[in-house]
């Protein structure tokens, strides 16, 4: 594309270019971490070699090189670069993209349409790509955090192949911090020198982000400026104790509406199903570190109460239950103290999801039979006409009956009188709610040698 700026204009804007644009490499030789994707003999590498273009999407975390390989993509297999922002365009944009890659097709040259957080958009502007996908005007290539299975239209995830960037591990922010600072114009010629202490810590707190390591970088070059005693032999120095100031209002990474949010809850959830008491109170305050809602964890632990321990430990829910109350009333610190108190409760009760698999269970009959009737011996009676008509007649009022029991009696419909969907399991109270149905149903077997003798 051609730039609409002026020489001095793009100049201008090339001084404000924050680190992470001035670092970004334009070859997959100068490209750093992917290598599930991108080592030698990899698909996707032998595809940009042999410059075998196809629409794909680029699914991954925050600053792990999506926007810079579609480009490294673009460059290599010298086709034109439109990108195009979901936050910031619609359909008038991509029909202006669209136009653009025409034009340059009746000039021989393919045209590469790089969206950037495709999941906001909405189904009619990702169906838009649709026909020109279909018919080769562009190659298409979208990069989200989120799940595409979830944000992305079937029609265009069918047409383009999903590849899952990783988070960069700590020796490959280290390396992209050590380029910075020898490749970088402003960095060398600031004569800047990270200590190895300094660079292990800044690649620890990015946490996998590229970017944040960047700025993170950006801020302690900014700090050793500020202070004189950090010059050392004309050079700049980035000590411990400077990387530890940029680091002082760092936010961790938590969007609380993505993958990150989703993952951290299944950790946490996961951690009290497999009763680990420390791997759930360590993922509950890594979401309360991230700014997660303490109202949101309580009311998930009162649905982990029913769901992982039912009837094994009732207690579970009530203290559930409080935790959220107390929550609600105290806010803030107070109240978390009581969510953490119930998820080590909930962690270390004994386990089981036979309610919950019978609750699903019988939601699925009911779902797929037909709505049978009541049973006419348990229907209510309240006037006469309902008497005189058999509603309630055979009832046997339980409590009149031995044991408070009536041995025999059936409360499904008729079609389904035998249907059993509760099974508790061998632990906790639900052992003693098992040998009662147990007993239970000899009763009623006993009862129905009776009636046939």
């Amino acid at each position: 594309m051609s730039d609409l700026f002026s020489e001095s204009e793009q100049a201008l804007r090339a001084s404000f270019q924050p680190l992470a644009s001035r670092c970004r490499p334009s070859s997959l030789d100068g490209y750093i971490g992917q290598q599930h994707l991108l080592g030698e003999g990899k698909p996707l590498r032998k595809a940009i070699s042999s410059n075998q273009l196809h629409s794909m999407l680029l699914w991954g975390p925050p600053g792990v090189g999506k926007t810079t390989l579609a480009r490294i993509i673009a460059n290599s297999c010298n086709a034109e670069f439109i990108e195009i922002s979901a936050v910031m365009s619609g359909v008038k944009e991509i029909r202006a993209a669209v136009d653009q890659a025409k034009m340059h097709l009746s000039q021989g040259k393919r045209t590469l349409v790089f969206v950037d957080e495709v999941h906001r958009f909405n189904k009619t502007q990702q169906d838009a790509f649709l026909p020109y996908v279909e018919d080769g005007t562009i190659v298409f290539i979208g990069a989200t955090t989120e799940n595409p299975s979830f944000e992305v239209n079937n029609a265009l995830l069918s047409r383009a192949r999903v590849y899952r960037l990783q988070s960069l591990n700590d020796a490959e922010i280290e390396q992209l911090i050590t380029l910075a600072v020898t490749t970088d114009k402003e960095l060398s010629g600031l004569n800047v020198n990270v200590s190895d202490e300094a660079v292990a810590l800044l690649a620890a707190t990015a946490m996998g982000d590229a970017r944040r390591a960047y700025n993170l970088l950006e801020v302690s070059v900014q700090i050793a400026q500020a202070s004189d005693s950090e010059f050392e032999n004309s050079r700049l120095m980035i000590s411990k104790d400077i990387a530890e100031l940029a680091l002082a209002n760092e936010v961790k990474r938590f969007d609380k509406q993505g993958d990150a949010f989703y993952d951290q809850i299944s950790a946490l959830h996961k951690s009290v199903r497999g009763s680990s008491v420390d791997g759930a109170l360590y993922w509950f305050c890594r979401m309360l570190d991230g700014g997660c809602d303490p109202l949101y964890i309580a009311r998930r632990v009162v649905r982990m109460a029913s769901e992982e321990i039912g009837n094994a430990d009732p207690r579970a829910l009530e203290v559930s239950l409080n935790a959220w109350q107390v929550q609600e009333r105290l806010g803030s610190p107070e109240g978390e103290l009581a969510v953490a108190q119930a998820i080590t409760y909930i962690a270390s009760a004994p386990k089981s999801n036979a309610v919950y698999s019978a609750y699903n269970k019988m939601r699925a009959i009911v779902a797929e039979t037909k709505d049978y009737e009541v049973p006419m011996h348990i229907r209510n009676a309240p006037t006469k006409l309902m008497k005189d008509s058999g509603f309630g007649d055979g009832y046997r009022y339980a409590h009149d009956e031995p044991n408070a029991y009536a041995a025999g009696e059936n409360y499904l419909p008729e079609a389904l009188k035998d249907l059993t969907v509760y099974q508790p399991v061998d632990r906790g109270l639900e052992k003693k709610i098992s040998e009662k149905l147990q007993w239970l149903k000899s009763q009623d077997e006993v009862s129905s040698k009776k009636r046939y003798e």
